[in-house]
């Protein structure tokens, strides 16, 4: 993992400017008479920090809370109150206000800046720029469905851009990931440096990132559209595609605006401790003896366990410690190094889980089991438990790799969802959308959505529902998402 050196004053002012569009409240930030396609104008290697950050935002705040609590690795502290309705799958349209704003405004439109720059030297940035635009689209259509793609960027403004498929951004994806490449290519462009927080210009690791971004898409629509999910994967093997090997992450400081931006928030709630452990997911690492329960996760103070409820059970359980996210993952509020905990875009697991699913369907080379137990191997180191690696993947029941191409897809899921605990729990919800896998998600005990029903998406930002006359409608969050076959 890179730990980035923020003395750069520029990104610090960018870091925090985007945390402060991360606390502001929905109502004082959202002017919906205000374009957020309507972008103004810099240079690249300014705008390049401002689009990392907000996508850092996003998915290290936002989407990190709904990830990890639909995701079942948190759920609601009894004692407080802050995420009862995520808890409860009652959200309402105006909680996206901030998210898809910072998306679309802070994200994506200065990335399509950069992009439109007219020097030719500016080339490096354009690539990453478009790379980073594929990685934003894709979260967006799987967090929310069909989006604004085609209209939603364009230079003159546009207040009500049409709302085009799943399907369609999915292809766009495709296509700014290759144009994204191609750029990098060019060989005497401005060098990118310490103004990229992510690979600090380092265009190897950019081109392995945009790699393993088109492997993780590939097999995003792979239920629903297997042959050109083996197409194209067959295509990337065939050209010895690099994959990541390393987190793509931003890494943060103790400075104030600085912070990780999930702490960040809650210094700004007062250090309320509002998210603690999920049976779920705690219950399944100490059926496979899994030590990184303890780096996930605090131990209350008396205790030599970690201390859980289940997920939803906050009403009845207001007398009962539980124990919180770690530090590790930014997520114990009075602790002041959750600050530098890093918001991980991929992480470097993730990367060799990809690729040993893409080996086992018989899309891409590589020994299959080997890339399964490297995953693990990964994710044990990232945690701090190195040691501890060999006697999980030989003792586990859930680290058995064998049995049929579904059973060792459940496998590799499964490792994944436990590496992604705190980190990615907006991408590890997706892959249980996507995959079914692990298989003892609970339903919420607090659910408002009736018997049986999980949600399956977010519902649209109601700042388009007042301001975009092109806004397809409410679409309740147990509707799945066009890849969502399962």
């Amino acid at each position: 993992m890179k730990t980035i050196n923020f003395k750069n004053a520029k990104k610090l002012l960018v870091l925090a400017l985007v945390g402060t569009l991360g606390l502001t409240s929905c109502n004082k930030f959202l002017d919906v008479n205000e374009n957020p396609n309507n972008p103004e104008t810099a240079t690249p290697s300014l705008l390049l920090p401002t689009v990392e950050a907000a996508i850092s935002q996003v998915v290290g705040n936002g989407f990190q809370v709904y990830g990890n609590i639909w995701g079942q690795y948190w759920t609601q502290n009894p004692t407080s109150s802050q995420y009862r309705s995520i808890d409860r799958y009652q959200v309402l349209n105006t909680a996206m206000d901030r998210s898809w704003l910072i998306l679309y405004r802070s994200a994506l439109n200065n990335a399509e800046l950069i992009i439109n720059s007219n020097v030719a030297a500016n080339d490096n940035y354009k690539g990453i720029a478009y790379l980073l635009k594929a990685y934003t689209f894709q979260v967006a259509t799987d967090a929310f469905g069909d989006i604004p793609l085609s209209e939603a960027l364009k230079a003159n403004g546009n207040l009500n851009p049409k709302y085009e498929a799943q399907a369609v951004v999915y292809d766009s994806v495709f296509n700014y990931i290759d144009k994204g490449l191609a750029l990098l290519a060019t060989p005497q462009a401005v060098p990118v440096s310490t103004q990229d927080m992510i690979f600090n210009g380092d265009l190897d690791k950019w081109k392995a990132f945009a790699n393993t971004l088109k492997l993780r898409a590939y097999l995003r629509i792979s239920n629903v559209d297997a042959n050109k999910a083996a197409t194209g994967i067959k295509a990337l093997y065939a050209k010895n595609a690099k994959f990541l090997d390393q987190d793509a992450s931003i890494t943060y400081t103790t400075t104030g605006g600085n912070e990780n931006p999930f702490y960040n928030e809650m210094v700004g709630l007062g250090k309320t401790q509002n998210v603690v452990a999920s049976g779920t997911v705690v219950q399944a690492f100490v059926k496979n003896s899994d030590p990184r329960r303890f780096s996930f996760f605090n131990k209350v103070s008396g205790q030599d366990t970690i201390a859980f409820i289940l997920q939803g059970d906050f009403n009845a359980n207001s007398a009962k410690l539980v124990s919180s996210p770690s530090p590790l993952v930014g997520g114990r509020a009075v602790d002041p190094t959750s600050a530098t905990a890093p918001v991980k875009l991929f992480s470097a697991a993730e990367s060799k889980f990809l690729q040993a699913e893409a080996a086992v369907k018989g899309w891409g080379t590589g020994d299959a089991k080997a890339l399964f137990e490297s995953g693990i191997i990964t994710s044990f180191t990232a945690t701090g438990n190195a040691n501890d690696a060999a006697k999980y993947i030989a003792e586990a029941p859930d680290a058995k790799f064998a049995g049929d191409v579904e059973a060792k897809v459940k496998a590799i899921i499964t490792q994944k969802y436990y590496a992604m605990c705190g980190f990615q729990g907006f991408e590890s919800w997706t892959e249980w959308r996507r995959t079914g896998y692990p298989t003892f998600f609970t339903t919420s005990i607090a659910s408002t959505l009736g018997a049986g029903r999980m949600p399956l998406r977010m519902p649209y930002a109601n700042s388009e529902a007042t301001s975009n006359v092109n806004y397809p409608g409410n679409v309740v969050i147990y509707t799945p998402v066009w890849w969502d076959v399962k």
